[in-house]
């Protein structure tokens, strides 16, 4: 694992992670341990779960559950502690906006905007109580800024997740609750490799990335570990964007 952290950034510090047994979620929970937190791993695969704590030990803890689900909120008020969420939850289902059915709007409004949002409000009461301040960053998107044929829903929820981000900024500031978001472009993972076998969609991509190249999950991870840490102390209500130049153009 390639890491630019020091082992003390965050050191005593406990996160949670969701959707952390791939992706992006996977890079978080191994960055943040490399900088030293004790990471809660959330994801619904065992065996995912399995292989990062073997390769991370000690302070990686599983954490088998669905994080759409009522028992993974009732985890959320049961932890001792808790500085740090990546809220990680989301999916994507394209389709052309006259064609998108009911079934695939409930979901992704379900998952993208209701789950998120209630895993930060579990959490930032959590950090409340405890009196601790801490810091709830929402993995959002570009489509959180910009428009995208055939992602109508995915651009509606993480617009969504913008606006919840900033508000909670606001609001959770007197509590020293720090809310941010981060917005990827495309990240090379297993829920976008489908879309990367399509020469056409390939293109597409690295014809709106001036930087040249599509996003690894460490790139997302290092942005999460910066604002999760003291570096990033008076940032919040803010949107990190990591995508090569794409949105601003």
């Amino acid at each position: 694992m390639n890491t630019v952290f020091s082992p003390e950034l965050l050191a005593g510090k406990v996160a949670l992670v969701t959707g952390a047994g791939k992706g992006i979620g996977r890079a978080c929970a191994e960055q943040l341990v490399a900088a030293g937190a004790t990471v809660h791993a959330v994801a619904r695969t065992q065996s995912d779960l399995e292989s990062l704590k073997e390769a991370l030990g000690d302070r990686l803890v599983p954490v088998v559950m669905d994080a759409a689900s009522s028992q993974f909120l009732q985890y959320v008020d049961q932890m001792s502690t808790l500085d740090v969420l990546v809220n990680n939850v989301g999916t994507n289902t394209p389709q052309p906006f006259v064609d998108v059915d009911d079934e695939v709007l409930d979901r992704m409004l379900a998952l993208n905007v209701r789950s998120l949002f209630k895993a930060a409000q579990h959490a930032a009461r959590h950090m409340q109580k405890v009196g601790n301040g801490g810091s709830i960053i929402n993995i959002s998107s570009q489509m959180g800024h910009v428009g995208s044929p055939g992602r109508t829903v995915y651009c509606m929820t993480k617009h969504a997740i913008e606006g919840l981000t900033k508000a909670m900024g606001v609001e959770l500031a007197p509590d020293n609750i720090r809310v941010n978001s981060v917005g990827p472009t495309f990240i090379e993972t297993p829920m976008t490799a489908p879309m990367f076998e399509k020469p056409e969609f390939q293109q597409f991509v690295n014809d709106r990335i001036p930087l040249g190249r599509v996003g690894k999950p460490n790139d997302v991870a290092y942005t999460v570990v910066f604002l999760a840490s003291d570096a990033a102390q008076l940032v919040t209500g803010s949107c990190y964007k990591v995508d090569g130049g794409w949105t601003a153009q």
